[in-house]
């Protein structure tokens, strides 16, 4: 859609030419069919860099544009960058796609739910139950249990288990906050990448990205009760305990294990081959590969083991 509209849609103005723009998407990863948003100075190196031609903005960072920018003043980005969000929100469900393509030697049960212009590669399995949404694909030899659900536009690759109950591609908790205190939603209109030979157990939740893709890689194994939120990045060949947490656009290396009951905050980067032991509560990013932590706060495991003998003796 045009710029105008996105405008009048937001009852704001527009300055500069009245581009096309096909999609939204973060600042750094922006490009010129896409609009994106900065809601503070400190961003005003990246805006100047910036790939993308259509901004969301607050006046006082117009004088970082690009020179060949357009833009809309906002009074308040983060609801409007909320609020065009739903603008380029995909169909729920894709009736005038063409019909679902299923792979040779493939099962699909009579209760499981196929949405048009999903993609069924060969020797899958889908149970009773299950529900492939629009634009979806799975790959080869993927065994989908009873009642799975897999949203629009999300992948599964080959040679993926997935447990009963799990959903993959549910939007991710987004809202921005007016000053009266209500919640504006943040439409997530990207999608979840499962890569091949990940096992995800039963009655996750793996959350689907705002612009881009939430990603569990390659060889990764996920046990019951497992949340990944939006936008978030799982490395190769992790492993997961039940009932762990990690909070959005976090991102944890290859071979990382996470006992039960571990929660990561948002935005962190976790060095791979780190392990963290049952109940480890993250909040500081980890740069150093091969650390065993323990905790919360969070510290190095021998360290905690010291810690909980000396508050033994305190109890005795």
């Amino acid at each position: 859609m045009y710029l105008s509209k996105i405008a009048s849609y937001l009852d704001a103005d527009l300055f500069g030419a009245d581009l096309e723009i096909v999609s939204m998407n973060e600042l750094s990863l922006a490009c010129a069919t896409q609009l994106t948003f900065a809601v503070h100075k400190k961003y005003s190196k990246e805006l100047s860099s910036s790939r993308a031609k259509a901004f969301l903005i607050t006046q006082d960072l117009v004088e970082f544009l690009p020179l060949d920018a357009s833009y809309i003043i906002c009074s308040d980005v983060s609801i409007s960058m909320a609020k065009a969000t739903k603008l380029f929100a995909p169909k729920l469900i894709d009736f005038e796609l063409p019909h679902a393509k299923i792979g040779d030697g493939s099962y699909i049960d009579a209760m499981a739910r196929v949405e048009n212009g999903a993609i069924i590669g060969s020797g899958v399995t889908v149970m009773a139950g299950a529900y492939i949404g629009s634009c979806s694909v799975v790959g080869d030899n993927t065994i989908i249990y009873p009642n799975v659900t897999l949203y629009r536009d999300c992948v599964v690759g080959s040679d993926c288990i997935i447990h009963s109950g799990t959903v993959i591609g549910a939007d991710g908790f987004g809202f921005s906050h007016t000053k009266t205190g209500e919640h504006i939603k943040i439409y997530q209109n990207g999608n979840v990448i499962i890569e091949d030979d990940v096992e995800i157990g039963a009655n996750c939740a793996i959350d689907r990205a705002v612009f881009n893709s939430t990603r569990i890689k390659k060889g990764t194994k996920l046990d019951n009760f497992i949340h990944i939120a939006h936008n978030c990045e799982i490395g190769e060949y992790c492993i997961f305990v039940a009932q762990t947490g990690v909070g959005g656009s976090t991102k944890l290396g290859r071979n990382c294990v996470v006992s039960g009951q571990s929660a990561f905050s948002d935005h962190l980067e976790i060095a791979p081959f780190s392990t963290f032991t049952a109940r480890s509560g993250v909040t500081k990013s980890i740069k150093q590969s091969g650390g065993i932590y323990s905790g919360f706060p969070l510290m190095d495991h021998k360290e905690w083991r010291r810690l909980q003998g000396k508050i033994a003796k305190l109890n005795s």
